[in-house]
């Protein structure tokens, strides 16, 4: 056997057994962390039944022991007090449990309904962030979604990585063939609107990220960070530069310049149009970059030089700059940066990992398309089979045939995460009838008529379909349920077949052989367990088993990222367009937004806490001890030019709306910008559990406007103008 693919023997305490422990278990099991995108492996300690300890696995081959606070306390999720176990209905103002055939069936009548009377489009599904995370809504939530047949699909990901999709669907054929820094090897990483101390990597799965940085700080490497405000990676990298939310596009494309103008570029040989990319960024000069962002002009160039010179050099940015007005053409940047600069396809640059279930070359995920479609109201493109999650509100309030009537959120909180979310709320309201298929009473599932609760982590086999593929690492690890489902709940796999089925039996057939053909495709997709889904997934994979990793659940090393360049690509020919026409297009927006910017007004970004996930766990004594996180962070300069102190309340104004918080002077804030935590915001009534009484703030999302948006649909959630005064008396 190869090197890389030597697993370690574990003592037989530490074999996971393939069934659930059984009661009163005392013990160790292997599992893994999927609330974020680290995936970090975990060693569980079980008293009489109970978990009494979570420690990071040493022998992880991706994660190597690393564990975060909110892995830490991923038993309080299963032993949440607040934590839905059966389904239940409104009844009034009061919520009472009912039976899953009851709930079941209220769900499939209302809905079944409201589509034989008005509609295909008049049910709307919103699909929040833990869906990518669970293996049940990886392999049945879409055939769910697609049985219902609506237009108006939305989810978290337009107001987070669409653009990250749509130019990798562009450049290199597929919306998941996502380059990937090749952390454990480069020596320059240069890193745009991205906090990895805090998120441990997105859309680059690097758990450990703190060891990986100091690691490439040891073999005399480079951190080098462009952010608004001085994060928690910015204060470990070599070396920090303020740039004005939204302006980092003209940054980029400055860059991209340089390496023309200083005869740097050396593109592979499969890319074409490199010489239309060269006149695109001739107008985006150093000098003019300076003045829209701040960063030295100087700076930029040397900064240039020294990633093009660099060994291995990364360029990676996130969602700092995917969630602004420019966020694809920000990313066709930065992948141009590392395909023109010398580190593409090359080890210590971005490769593409090769994970064991490989979703884009077995187009288990599309490949994603644009504009086939559009939203009834705006006139917004579709992407992928969704909508822009900012214009949900609209669809839901606006009279005419394809109004959203009713609607399924799953596993989401869109009003906390989406633009203008109190208002969403209120449209929620309005609805003929809603569902949502969670496990917590939160801010958006308040509203619904009927909750159906599914299983928890620790209670259903899990693998990470979407993030082995993201990963820094090419390795596998298949998790089986450390606890036994519960003989009065249903895994979310189960929920899903039961609605589809529920549904087609109270709906005419969709005449027709082709059908029947999709009838049959989904109902089996549905029937068959993800378990037994993933096994022949593996198969046809041919780089491991489902057998072999259940004999190791710390997981399977399948040897760092490689290059793999051109024959990866999904593109006709095999060959990057780095010019394509839906992309360069949007040039001519940017250059008006340059001429006609307010370069005065006082902007609005998001922030996350290594602590927070979103929207979760701010109910956790165990996560929120210590300072309060939730204040409006605010340079003193800026303080004092309005006469406000520094803890005093304030009122932040939008275009649309107001919130009244704390205000904390920050240094590590840019002048001429201020900053909210994300997934804050909590309301507290009578229809609220004990949940998330115990953090106080505001949520941003009051405040972000859903007209502020980029290209690709998605949300620009950074950058938003506002206003910040004194709270009255």
């Amino acid at each position: 056997m190869p090197p890389d693919l030597r697993m370690p023997t574990l003592p037989s305490s530490l074999r996971l057994a393939e069934d659930p422990v059984p009661p009163g278990f005392t013990g160790t099991r292997l599992t893994a962390c999927n609330l974020c995108e680290a995936i970090c492996g975990l060693e569980l300690t079980l008293e009489d039944g109970r978990v009494t300890g979570i420690r990071g696995n040493p022998d992880d081959p991706l994660s190597r022991g690393y564990i975060c606070p909110k892995g830490v306390a991923l038993a309080d999720v299963y032993d949440d007090p607040d934590r839905l176990r059966r389904p239940i209905r409104r009844v009034g103002d009061e919520w009472v449990e009912i039976s899953w055939d009851e709930a079941l069936d209220r769900v499939a009548d209302a809905l079944a309904s409201t589509l034989d009377t008005h509609g295909r489009n008049s049910v709307g599904v919103y699909l929040g962030n833990p869906n990518a995370h669970a293996l049940g809504s990886a392999t049945h939530a879409l055939p769910f979604v697609k049985s219902l047949g609506t237009r108006n699909r939305f989810s978290a990901s337009s107001v987070d990585q669409i653009p990250h999709q749509l130019v990798a669907w562009q450049l290199f054929g597929h919306q998941l063939l996502l380059p990937v820094p090749d952390l454990d090897r480069t020596s320059y990483f240069l890193v745009f609107g991205a906090n990895p101390m805090a998120s441990n990597g997105s859309l680059m799965t690097s758990p450990d990220f703190p060891h990986r940085a100091r690691a490439i700080k040891d073999r005399g490497g480079q951190i080098v960070v462009f952010d608004p405000r001085r994060t928690e990676t910015a204060k470990i990298a070599t070396e920090h530069h303020f740039v004005r939310p939204g302006s980092d596009v003209v940054v980029l494309l400055a860059m991209v310049r340089t390496l023309f103008s200083d005869d740097l570029a050396d593109p592979p040989s499969y890319v074409d149009h490199v010489d239309r990319v060269r006149a695109l960024v001739d107008p985006f000069t150093p000098e003019l970059a300076e003045q829209v962002s701040g960063v030295s002009a100087t700076d930029l160039v040397r900064i240039t030089h020294e990633f093009v010179a660099a060994r291995g050099a990364a360029a990676y940015g996130r969602l700092g700059v995917s969630t602004t007005g420019f966020g694809s053409v920000s990313q066709w940047a930065i992948n141009c940066l590392n395909l023109l600069g010398g580190h593409f396809d090359r080890p210590g640059g971005v490769l593409f990992p090769e994970p064991a279930v490989d979703v884009v070359g077995r187009r288990f995920i599309g490949p994603g398309h644009y504009d086939l479609y559009r939203s009834r109201v705006r006139g917004l493109p579709e992407y992928g089979g969704e909508l822009p999650a900012a214009c949900m509100r609209e669809e839901i309030e606006t009279p005419g045939e394809g109004r959203i009537r009713a609607f399924v959120s799953i596993a989401g909180n869109p009003v906390l995460s989406t633009p203008d979310g109190r208002r969403l709320g209120e449209a929620f309201d309005s609805l003929d009838f809603m569902a949502a298929i969670d496990i917590y009473l939160n801010e958006t599932t308040r509203h619904a008529d009927v909750i159906l609760p599914p299983t928890t982590t620790l209670e259903r086999d899990h693998y990470d379909l979407v993030f082995h593929g993201l990963a820094v690492r090419n390795t596998a690890r298949f998790s089986s349920a450390v606890f036994a489902k519960p003989d009065d709940a249903m895994h979310d796999w189960e929920i899903y077949r039961e609605l589809a089925a529920r549904i087609a039996a109270r709906r005419p057939r969709t005449p027709g052989l082709a059908g029947r053909r999709a009838r049959l495709t989904r109902r089996l997709r549905l029937a068959t367990s993800p378990t037994r889904q993933l096994a022949v997934l593996l198969r046809t994979g041919r780089r491991v088993s489902l057998s072999r990793l259940r004999r190791h659940p710390e997981g399977v090393d399948l040897g760092p990222l490689r290059p793999t360049m051109p024959g990866r690509l999904q593109t006709a020919e095999h060959r990057i367009d780095l010019a394509p026409a839906l992309l360069v297009g949007d040039l001519d927006r940017l250059q008006r937004w340059l001429d006609d910017r307010p370069d005065d007004a006082l902007v609005l970004i998001g922030r996350r806490h290594k602590q927070d996930n979103n929207s979760w766990f701010h109910n956790s004594t165990r996560l929120t001890r210590g300072r309060a996180r939730h204040q409006l962070l605010m340079h003193p300069q800026d303080l004092t030019e309005r006469g406000i102190d520094d803890g005093a309340l304030v009122t932040v104004t939008s275009r649309v709306g107001s919130v009244d918080v704390e205000v904390a002077a920050s240094d590590d804030m840019m002048p001429g910008v201020v900053s909210l935590p994300h997934g804050y915001g909590h309301q507290v009534d009578g229809t609220r559990l004990r949940n998330a009484t115990k953090v106080a703030g505001v949520s941003i999302n009051d405040l972000t406007d859903p007209e502020l948006l980029d290209l690709s649909g998605n949300a620009a959630l950074n950058g938003v103008p506002v206003t910040v005064a004194a709270a009255p008396a």
